[in-house]
């Protein structure tokens, strides 16, 4: 049964859930939800933690269409509270929506992104040339940034028959099943660390203050 991803439609860090299923594995306990707020690791994001009940939600991963929680403790099948640690969610949260606009300054300058990396201390969005591609550097993304964070544009998600486009203000959307802030002013300083290009590939490696 695939469980319903409530991050997909709004931020709530708080809410009360239904317990599927709880079994041993490895040392933890492996819960499935009927539907979910815990963010699992993928695309370029790492997982939320947080608690189920009384127990610590420690991973969180992708296992087909299922959502499954790795709990310390065992919980029972029925309702539970669950929550999200919230500073963790802020963190990557704001990581992944600076990659957003990282990924939007690429394309102004005629260069395609094709992977986001967006884990702490080792942040990059990875690109490669369009057929109008024109030269670019740190200054030039950072000033773009910049302007946008300053406009301190919306956020707006669609989602379609389980495909999530989510994008700011005016600048395209791209599918995605992360979280993002609700506006750019959520980010505070990006700042463009390095860019390198190698094998036709140009990297853009940044971080949040």
């Amino acid at each position: 049964m695939m469980t319903e991803r409530l991050f997909f439609t709004h931020d709530h860090l708080t809410a009360e859930l239904e317990v599927l299923s709880c079994t041993p594995h490895e040392g933890l306990f492996a819960v499935t939800l009927q539907s979910t707020i815990f963010h699992p690791q993928g695309g370029g994001q790492p997982f939320d933690t947080g608690w189920l009940g009384d127990s610590q939600v420690l991973r969180v991963t992708q296992e087909a269409d299922r959502v499954v929680h790795y709990v310390d403790q065992p919980v029972q099948p029925g309702p539970i509270s669950a929550r999200v640690d919230a500073q963790r969610r802020a963190l990557y949260t704001r990581l992944h929506s600076a990659g957003h606009l990282i990924g939007n300054a690429g394309e102004s300058f005629g260069w395609m992104p094709i992977k986001a990396h967006h884990w702490p201390g080792e942040c990059k969005i990875t690109f490669i040339r369009g057929e109008m591609a024109q030269a670019i550097d740190a200054e030039a993304i950072q000033q773009q940034v910049n302007q946008w964070i300053a406009a301190d544009y919306p956020r707006h998600m669609t989602l379609e028959d389980g495909a999530r486009e989510v994008g700011f203000g005016e600048l395209p959307a791209y599918a995605c099943g992360g979280t993002h802030v609700q506006a750019l002013n959520e980010l505070g300083q990006v700042t463009i660390l390095a860019l390198s290009e190698k094998k036709g590939a140009l990297s853009v490696r940044y971080e949040i203050n």
